[in-house]
C-alpha cells in the first residue's frame, strides 16, 4: 500500500491585530509556516494602508477589517483564538496625542477585559512595545559613572553640540546598551503609550494567569515597509532618495548610533517567545546587538543603488529624539534565539522592494514638509 503523509498538527488560532502591516504581514506568513491557523485583525487606515488589503497579503489567513479599539470588533476577533500578538499600534510623531493612548494603550487593556468577561482560554497574550520606552536611555561618565540622561535641549542642538554631556561636569559621555530591567524613560508620547501597554499587560496577565510577553522592537528593516508613513525612517528616505537621483539627507552629523534589526529576525524571535514558556510574564528587546551609525547605513544604501555616496549634512534634527541607541539582545539569546541576517541583507532587500513603487518619492516629499510644518524636525 502507498505510504499516506500524515496531516501536519493544528497547532491553534492565532489572532494577529495589525497583521496587514510591515512586522504584522511577515509575522503571519511565520505563524502559517510554523503549521498555525491565523485570524488578523487590521483597520488598513492611512498613513500606513491606503485603506485597501495589501497585494502581499497572506491568503491562507483569515481576515477580518475592523478596529482595535473597537469592543464589538475586538470581540469578534478574540472569539475561538488560541493565541494573540497584539501589533495594533498609532506610531510615529503625530500631533493627536490621545490616539497614541486610545489605541496602544486602552485597547491592551480591552483583550484582558474581554478574556476576563467572557472567560476566553486565551493561552498567551504577546504585546508589541518598542525601544522608545528607554527615552534617552543611560550613559557613562569617566568621573561620575552610569547616569540616565534626559532629552537634549534645544539650545544644545541649535548649537550643533551633538553629542551627550555631563550634567554634573560638562564632559563627554558613552552610550551603554540597553538592557531590560533599565529605568524606563520614554520621552515621547507613543513611548509613554507603549510603555504603559505593556506594563498593563504583563500586570494583568500575572492577575489573572494569562500568559504574557513584552517585546521592544529596535529598528526594524526589510520589505513591506510602508514608505506612506509620516515619520518616515532613515532607510526608506536614503533609498527613496537615492533611487530618485537625490542627494541623502542626513539628520545631525550622521554619527547616531541605532540598532536596525531584520524583519525576518523579528519573526523568528515572535515564534520562539510564543512557544517557550520561559518568556512568559517578561520583557524582551528584540534587535540586532550590532553598533551602526547613520552614516554606515547611508553608505550601503548608496552602493546598493549604485550611485555616488556624498550625504548632505546640514545639522537638521529632530526635537526629543536620543543620540544613540544601543539594544542589549542577550537574555532573549538566552532562549535559544539569535539574529541571522546583517544590515546589507537589511538595505538590500528593502531597496530590492521598493524599486517597485515610484510613487515613493511623492509621499517621502510630503512626509518631510510636514515634519517640518510640524516643526518635528528642525
Amino acid at each position: 500500500m502507498p505510504k499516506t503523509s500524515k496531516p501536519k498538527k493544528d497547532k491553534g488560532l492565532v489572532l494577529v491585530t495589525g497583521g496587514a502591516g510591515f512586522i504584522g504581514s511577515h509575522l503571519v506568513d511565520g505563524l502559517l509556516e510554523a503549521g498555525y491557523r491565523v485570524r488578523v485583525l487590521d483597520n488598513l487606515a492611512p498613513p500606513t494602508h491606503n485603506n485597501q488589503l495589501p497585494e502581499w497579503f497572506n491568503q491562507k489567513a483569515e481576515f477580518m477589517k475592523g478596529d482595535v479599539r473597537n469592543r464589538a470588533d475586538l470581540e469578534k476577533a478574540m472569539t475561538g483564538t488560541d493565541y494573540i500578538f497584539h501589533l495594533a499600534a498609532h506610531m510615529d510623531y503625530h500631533m493627536d496625542f490621545s490616539t497614541y493612548f486610545l489605541t496602544n494603550t486602552a485597547s491592551t487593556a480591552m483583550l484582558y477585559e474581554i478574556i476576563t468577561s467572557k472567560k476566553l482560554p486565551v493561552k498567551k497574550i504577546i504585546v508589541t512595545s518598542s525601544q522608545s520606552v528607554y527615552g534617552e536611555g543611560k550613559y557613562k561618565c569617566k568621573k561620575h559613572g552610569i547616569i540616565y540622561m534626559a532629552p537634549r535641549e534645544e539650545g544644545q542642538l541649535k548649537k550643533r553640540e551633538w553629542e551627550m554631556k555631563c550634567p554634573h561636569d560638562g564632559s563627554a559621555m558613552e552610550p551603554v546598551p540597553e538592557f531590560e530591567s533599565d529605568e524606563l524613560r520614554p520621552q515621547i508620547p507613543y513611548g509613554v503609550s507603549k510603555m504603559a501597554a505593556e506594563r498593563t499587560a504583563l500586570l494583568l496577565g500575572k492577575i489573572y494567569s494569562i500568559p504574557s510577553v513584552a517585546v521592544r522592537y529596535s529598528i526594524v528593516h526589510g520589505p513591506r515597509q510602508s514608505f506612506r508613513n509620516f515619520y518616515s525612517g532613515a532607510l526608506r528616505a536614503f533609498s527613496i532618495q537615492s533611487l530618485s537621483g537625490q542627494t541623502l539627507s542626513v539628520h545631525e552629523d550622521g554619527n547616531q548610533i541605532r540598532d536596525f534589526v531584520n524583519v525576518k529576525d523579528v519573526t523568528s524571535a515572535h515564534l520562539k517567545l510564543l512557544e517557550d514558556s520561559r518568556a512568559n510574564y517578561e520583557a524582551f528587546n528584540i534587535g540586532s546587538g550590532e553598533i551602526t551609525t547613520v552614516l554606515d547605513l547611508a553608505k550601503l544604501v548608496a552602493k546598493a543603488t549604485k550611485t555616488k555616496y556624498d550625504p548632505e549634512i546640514k545639522g537638521s534634527y529632530r526635537l526629543n529624539t536620543p543620540r544613540h541607541q544601543i539594544m542589549d539582545i542577550s537574555k532573549l539569546k538566552k532562549l535559544g534565539w539569535k539574529p541571522k541576517y546583517t544590515l546589507k541583507d537589511n538595505v538590500d532587500q528593502y531597496v530590492g522592494w521598493v524599486k517597485q513603487y515610484p510613487e515613493a518619492k511623492e509621499y517621502l516629499a510630503k512626509s518631510q514638509a510636514a515634519l517640518k510644518k510640524t516643526k518635528v524636525v528642525l
